[in-house]
């Protein structure tokens, strides 16, 4: 009966198989196949376009932020100020690209925007597009940007804006 309870002496025991080898297999092959797709990824990122030659004739002075609750009680932030055309060409359109910053300096937001000047004639002022109100040489109006959402990274200091299309006559 003893012989049934502990093992007998000739019995050897079997060789366990190492788990850590193909764990190890794995980590590699994965680390591989993200290092290629990150290279992959950078490589095909568009450069940045330069802005229009144009774009250094449009200028922003006088900005200003300023929220508002719409009639759904969302908050809507806006951004106005001044552009002027200090070049010898009609501009009926441009496209802005507004960067709000974080604490660190990075980019929290970035948003490209038509550029609306504001009309006025009416019970209120209205943001239109530039094709409905050009901006002729030498002539500043006032504009506004509207924002249905800001980071909550945003440090609240001015956004930078850049000018990347322009439409001239």
């Amino acid at each position: 009966m003893d012989s049934l309870i502990q093992p007998s002496a000739n019995s050897t025991p079997e060789p366990q198989a190492s788990s850590l080898r193909p764990i190890l297999i794995g980590i590699v092959i994965v680390a591989i196949v993200v290092g290629v797709l990150a290279l992959i990824l950078r490589a095909n990122q568009p450069k940045p376009a330069a802005p229009p030659a144009y774009a250094a004739n449009l200028k922003f002075t006088g900005l200003k932020t300023s929220a508002a609750q719409n009639f759904v009680g969302a908050t809507v932030s806006y951004l106005d100020g001044t552009i002027s055309n200090t070049g010898d060409k009609t501009v009926t359109h441009a496209v802005v690209q507004i960067t709000f910053k974080d604490e660190m300096g990075q980019t929290a937001q970035r948003e490209e925007l038509p550029m609306r000047v504001l009309r006025t004639g009416g019970p209120y002022d209205e943001a239109v597009d530039l094709n409905l109100s050009p901006l002729a040489p030498g002539q500043s109006k006032p504009f506004r940007l509207t924002f249905e959402n800001i980071s909550a990274q945003w440090n609240h200091a001015y956004p930078d804006l850049q000018i990347t299309q322009v439409s001239t006559k």
